[in-house]
């Protein structure tokens, strides 16, 4: 693994250990030519993926680029990052096990809005501002609308 610090590629493993519950492997690496410390994660990956966005254009999937979408959206909530860190991995593996390599960008946005719906109401409102481009206050409202059960007369 060549070194971030120094580019040195001859790094060294000085602990490893299981993360993300045991669907990665986390690595301390310790670089002997300039002295630096850093982390690297080992994931299995079944298939490469490519996501196809809206406009046509295809580019490879980014499991980094899809956390950093998630982890703003659930900035300043009550969520564990292992519980986060879960989440992610779910979502890539159900990603993966679609049998399909290439994937529309709406596919994935709906898994995460789904994904995001069951841990925090807060997070899925604030990606699916993004998702959905809202341009208004009123597109919130409508959305959080859809979001709470009709208020009616008992059945």
């Amino acid at each position: 693994m060549r070194c971030p610090f120094c580019g040195n590629v001859d790094t060294q493993v000085k602990d490893s250990r299981p993360a993300e519950d045991h669907v990665a492997i986390r690595r301390r690496r310790f670089c002997p030519a300039c002295g630096g410390r850093f982390t690297t994660y080992e994931r299995v990956q079944l298939r490469d993926l490519v996501v196809i966005k809206s406009s046509g254009k295809r580019e490879d999937f980014d499991r980094d680029k899809l956390e950093r979408s998630i982890r703003i959206s659930m900035q300043k909530r009550p969520v564990d990052p292992e519980r986060i860190d879960q989440m992610i991995s779910g979502i890539v593996r159900r990603l993966e096990s679609m049998g399909e390599t290439d994937i529309q960008s709406t596919a994935i946005g709906e898994i995460v809005m789904e994904a995001l719906a069951r841990i925090d109401t807060v997070a899925y409102v604030r990606f699916a501002s993004v998702y959905k481009n809202f341009q208004a206050a009123d597109d919130f409202e409508d959305f959080v609308h859809e979001l709470r059960p009709p208020i009616g007369k008992d059945d």
